[in-house]
């Protein structure tokens, strides 16, 4: 049995009950923090009281949004009761006023940008879209660090000169997509009209990119299908067709086939499980931009479906540097 979203039953408990443990497992820790001194290097949980597991902060937080995703789509999984108990222990407004001072902390406003923040506010919408109440209780303790976050990537993006352009969590297209899936959702007007102006301003000029370099030994993302993602969703469909066909003429066999990682217990290595659900969810984004009978449509359409074939039976890789994440994006791909 399926949701409307194509994801199934048994996949949707296999994964809530691999984030359902990792939001909740301290360790291994990998830090993204800046100390201020010796008395300023504390456990994880002490840092962020709601986000301190999974491995890493913006882990933690896109798997709380997978488990609010799951809870949603699937209300009557028998986990839920455990999601329910879990997020309200992690999500209450005490816990996200720790989280918050830590962003505005002596210089650690950059932290987690633009990845963390991007999820961080697919996180909140996913829980005001949640009609029950659990998620509205959720949605509410969110709220502050949400206001922040929107702001500050307001103001990150009309001090950022050059967009980032990698495979891996810098990379600004990648960010905008989800924030602006993100304002677009909450009806946030002043986010929405920043990143469009931005991307069109960055991006709507570039022509034959070199997506045969593609990918890198420890992308999770391609930066080509990542600025495509972005771009058919800020311009018109004809628009986007003839930028699309100038962007990319034609899918580089790198591109066709699926990455195979050699080493699934190495934390970047492992990233390519992740590059396969990404491009599958990417490539397939690019084919409905674009208009009906367009030849692009069944090449995107078919390596995505091979990407997806791959990256889904990967994710859960038997190790915990791949199992504390893939889900994520697995969900992200099926919904």
């Amino acid at each position: 049995m399926s949701s409307a979203s194509g994801l199934s039953r048994t996949r949707a408990l296999q994964y809530a009950r691999l984030g359902r443990a990792g939001i909740d497992r301290e360790w291994p820790h990998a830090y993204q923090h800046l100390a201020h001194g010796p008395a300023d290097v504390r456990a994880p949980r002490e840092l962020h009281p709601a986000f301190y597991g999974c491995y890493d902060w913006h882990s933690s937080v896109h798997t709380h949004w997978m488990l609010a995703r799951l809870r949603r789509l699937f209300p009557r999984l028998p986990v839920v009761p455990a999601i329910d108990a879990a997020l309200d222990r992690h999500l209450t407004p005490a816990n996200i006023a720790g989280e918050l001072a830590y962003f505005t902390s002596p210089d650690r406003g950059a932290f987690e940008r633009p990845y963390g923040w991007a999820w961080f506010l697919m996180l909140a919408g996913e829980a005001r879209a949640g009609s029950h109440p659990a998620a509205q209780r959720w949605a509410a303790a969110l709220r502050p660090l949400e206001m922040h976050l929107a702001r500050a990537a307001i103001d990150w993006l009309s001090r950022l000169s050059q967009p980032m352009r990698c495979g891996l969590h810098p990379n600004t297209a990648f960010a905008l997509t989800l924030m602006l899936d993100y304002a677009r959702q909450v009806r946030d007007s002043k986010l929405e009209k920043v990143i469009v102006a931005r991307s069109r301003f960055w991006y709507g000029a570039d022509r034959m990119v070199p997506a045969a370099w593609e990918p890198g030994g420890s992308d999770f993302m391609s930066p080509a299908l990542a600025e495509a993602d972005l771009m058919r969703r800020i311009l018109p469909e004809a628009e986007f067709a003839a930028w699309w066909h100038q962007f990319m003429p034609r899918l580089p066999e790198s591109m066709i086939e699926p990455a195979r990682p050699m080493d699934r217990t190495d934390p970047q290595f492992v990233h390519l499980d992740g590059l396969n659900l990404s491009r599958a969810w990417m490539l397939r984004g690019v084919a409905q931009g674009l208009p009906k009978g367009d030849p692009s449509k069944v090449d995107l359409l078919a390596s995505a479906q091979r990407h997806a074939a791959v990256g889904l039976v990967r994710v859960t890789s038997g190790d915990y540097v791949g199992e504390h994440w893939l889900a994520t994006f697995a969900v992200r791909l099926l919904t």
